[in-house]
């Protein structure tokens, strides 16, 4: 490997990470590092006083492009979007970069609050831990233009809601656990108890699976909804593994060798208070590529 190529790789873990939470998808976030890598080839490295600021600055504006026009092509996408999972589990590098609370399924989704502008200068700041000065510098606006889309970025982040701890991972696979339970020997009050009052379930199909078009809301209605799936996935014999996915436990729930969900939850601690169910056959075939070969944890 000559020195110019072991200097990209040196710090490729950090860039795709970038990438990765700006997008949203990881082969998106391997288009980013491949331009990337391109231009860097293309540059003359010796003369950088500083490679990693030159690498991450144009991995950021590649990924704001991408990001540009993602937002733009979501806004015509068939019912709600959901993050695409690493596919890997969470024992792999990508999986443990910087900060793992930030490579939760749940905290990309709630990126997808910011645009793209803020997407960057949100991360570069909290979660890559450059100065305002030098996430400025690397986004090409004043040091007060880019505290400012800090700033709003945590406003927009925070939302109405007071600020929740962070999941615990326990909790969640018991829940889930439990979840299973109630999908295999489906009953109303099982499932009702399951869920918080103001619960709600989101699916992403992209048009291209039968998935809920618009966020579902209430323990009642998400009971009746699951009693529904849980009855149809009994006729087709499908089978649910618990799997971590970024970091933390999901479900995954399988119809012979094809992948037709994979879902993540968050909870309050008892209940579940959103169900995020990824139905995408795209995004779930890579999914399912590397999932078959790993050992899977069964649930019965």
């Amino acid at each position: 490997m000559d020195a110019q190529t072991a200097l990209f790789q040196q710090y490729r873990q950090r860039l795709f990470g970038l990438a990765y939470r700006m997008l949203g998808t990881p082969s998106d976030a391997e288009d980013v590092l491949h331009d990337a890598w391109l231009r860097w080839h293309k540059q003359g490295t010796g003369a950088l006083d500083d490679p990693e600021a030159w690498l991450v600055t144009v991995t950021t504006r590649i990924a704001l492009d991408r990001l540009r026009r993602a937002k733009i092509e979501r806004s015509h996408y068939s019912g709600p979007w959901l993050p695409e999972p690493l596919t890997v589990d969470a024992d792999q590098p990508e999986a443990q970069l910087e900060r793992a609370e930030s490579l939760t399924l749940t905290f990309l989704l709630l990126l997808e609050r910011l645009n793209a502008e803020e997407r960057a200068a949100f991360l570069l700041r909290e979660v890559f831990d450059y100065s305002h000065a030098e996430a400025a510098a690397m986004l090409e606006i004043t040091e007060d233009a880019c505290r400012q889309r800090v700033h709003r970025a945590k406003q927009r982040l925070r939302g109405d809601r007071p600020r929740q701890p962070l999941p615990d991972t326990g909790t969640q696979r018991r829940l889930l656990e439990r979840f299973v339970r109630a999908l295999q020997q489906p009953d109303m009050p099982t499932l009702r108890a399951l869920f918080a009052e103001d619960a709600m379930s989101v699916s992403d199909g992209g048009g291209l699976a039968r998935a809920v078009l618009h966020p579902l809301h209430g323990a009642e209605r998400l009971a009746r909804l699951y009693m529904q799936i849980a009855l149809q996935q009994q006729r087709h014999g499908v089978r649910h593994e618990i799997r971590q996915l970024n970091g933390m436990p999901a479900l995954l729930s399988w119809q012979g060798d094809t992948l037709i969900s994979a879902s993540w939850i968050d909870d309050d601690g008892e209940r579940i208070t959103a169900v995020h169910a990824l139905r995408h056959p795209a995004k779930l075939a890579r999914l399912a590529a590397v999932t078959k070969s790993a050992a899977p944890t069964s649930v019965h």
